[in-house]
């Protein structure tokens, strides 16, 4: 009897302890689920649910704020989802904050993270419609990553057939086991660097006039900034202008004189027809260079003949011995200098 007893006390407390680890663990799973605590509801609307179920889980930040309630199909392109969030959630949560369809893990259960923005809004109340925004699908990411393989399936194989073709380029090894090819390209480098210091030594002279040129040294600087010689350059230019009209006038002038002579010479008057026309004016002036040809001959050999004469022989000997002190007082001051 008294072992009955025992062991009915032990039934007892192994069904007590059952129904307390019971107890506990619809507690875990109800507070997981949202089934006790104050929370309020929030909705979003996709295009896509991505595979979402009711009871996937809520984050706020990456922190666990509550549970999907309920997902409703309100037309062929939206879907509304139903949040339930924890009523702490009530002065953090905004209306400006942004909901998204992730995953838990690279292939995990889905989940909904509300990821709040900086710019300030008004909390988030019962029944507010968060904005959604489309996050990539893991299939479309899967679908991507096999188009990325094949294109890279292609490249290699590509590659492959490039480095093939290397292998058996004779030009190409022949060109790489040329030896003097450094030695040529490092000269070239050299030229290049020679070339490039020319470059900026001819750049910092072109500085250097342009500098002295805006400082007002040199011909173009002087033009450039000194007043007087702007000055002188404009009264320059004024009497240059003053003899063209000069010449000008000279020339109507001339031209009035040329029609003139031609006027007389076409009338048959004037002293110019008389010289052009006039065949005996021209006769007569031949007769008087003649004559004045035959006096300067007579006049040189009666000069000559003074010479000779005794009177007047000293006075031409000294004019000679004169002259010829003239000459040699000429040679020496040349040699001197």
């Amino acid at each position: 009897m008294e072992k009955k007893t025992i062991n009915n006390v032990k039934l007892g407390l192994f069904v007590l302890a059952g129904l307390v680890f019971l107890v506990v663990i619809l507690y875990m799973i109800g507070r997981n689920m949202s089934l006790f605590g104050d929370t309020y509801m929030l909705k979003a609307r996709f295009e896509n649910a991505q595979g979402l179920v009711v009871g996937n889980n809520v984050r706020y930040a990456g922190i666990q704020a509550g549970t999907v309630k309920e997902i409703r199909i309100m037309n062929d392109t939206t879907i509304e989802v139903t949040l339930t969030v924890e009523k702490r959630m009530m002065t953090i949560i905004r209306k400006n904050a942004v909901v998204s369809i992730g995953t838990e893990g690279l292939v995990g259960n889905k989940v909904v993270n509300i990821l709040p923005r900086r710019r300030m809004a008004p909390f988030a109340e019962e029944g507010d419609i968060l904005l959604a925004r489309r996050s990539v699908d893991t299939d479309e990411m899967l679908q991507t990553l096999s188009q990325t393989n094949n294109d890279v399936a292609v490249i290699a194989a590509n590659l492959k057939i490039t480095v093939q073709k290397i292998n058996t380029s004779k030009a190409l090894w022949e060109l790489l086991n040329d030896k003097s090819i450094p030695a040529n390209f490092r000269t070239s480098v050299g030229n290049i660097r020679t070339a490039t210091a020319n470059a900026g030594k001819m750049v910092n002279n072109l500085n250097d006039i342009v500098m002295d040129v805006k400082n007002g040294k040199g011909s173009v600087g002087a033009i450039l900034k000194d007043t007087s010689f702007a000055k002188n350059l404009n009264e320059a230019i004024i009497k240059i202008k003053s003899v063209g009209d000069s010449v000008d006038s000279l020339s109507n002038e001339i031209n009035i004189v040329v029609a003139g002579i031609k006027q007389d010479v076409n009338a048959g008057k004037g002293p110019a027809n008389a010289i052009l026309k006039d065949s005996s004016i021209v006769q007569k002036l031949n007769k008087s260079l003649s004559n004045i040809e035959k006096g300067t001959d007579g006049f040189n050999q009666n000069m000559e003949a003074l010479k000779h004469n005794f009177l007047f022989r000293g006075y031409f000997k000294k004019l000679e011995r004169q002259k010829a002190d003239e000459l040699k007082k000429q040679a020496k001051e040349g040699k001197s200098q």
